[in-house]
């Protein structure tokens, strides 16, 4: 996150866009194909204020692009962020004040600049690499099913009778 995201003050609107950046090199095999550095793009796409009785802003932001170079590679990233609740004061201002605990908030949802965020390309993006370039395939181990009456000791029927 390039820049501080919060519900307070009124300045983050749903359809709002920020500024991320790369922080890590992508590669595939040993080649970088998205260089750290590459500058991002997140819209907020839903967002409640803090409000009485200790209710809590809340955010979400959905990570949509990076430049590369001019090109613009749509990315899929969905975040939540929750203040923290104020109930405990809300409790405490219903005994103490009555009618006046509504005039307890709970606190602003907050997404810290510099918070780092995954975020995937929406679909496969073809490479060009260098004349030669060889990638080693990714090994797998394969998966060995073993039979349900093997996984568990041996089946006992349920009316048994000596």
């Amino acid at each position: 996150m390039n820049e501080e995201l919060t519900t307070k003050g009124g300045k983050v609107e749903v359809g709002s866009k920020f500024r991320l950046t790369v922080v890590n090199d992508v590669k595939l095999g040993e080649y970088i194909v998205i260089p750290r550095g590459t500058p991002a793009t997140g819209e907020v796409s839903w967002k409640t204020g803090k409000g009485a009785f200790g209710k809590s802003g809340k955010m979400e932001i959905d990570l949509r692009h990076i430049d590369l170079n001019g090109r613009v590679i749509p990315i899929t990233g969905h975040y939540r962020q929750e203040g923290e609740g104020n109930t405990v004061g809300t409790v405490a201002g219903v005994i103490a004040a009555g009618v006046f605990a509504g005039f307890v908030t709970g606190h602003s949802a907050l997404i810290p600049q510099g918070r780092e965020l995954k975020a995937f390309t929406s679909e496969a993006i073809p490479v060009v690499l260098p004349a030669g370039a060889v990638i080693a395939p990714a090994t797998v181990a394969p998966i060995v099913a073993t039979p349900a009456a093997q996984a568990t000791n041996a089946a006992v029927p349920a009316n048994k009778s000596n």
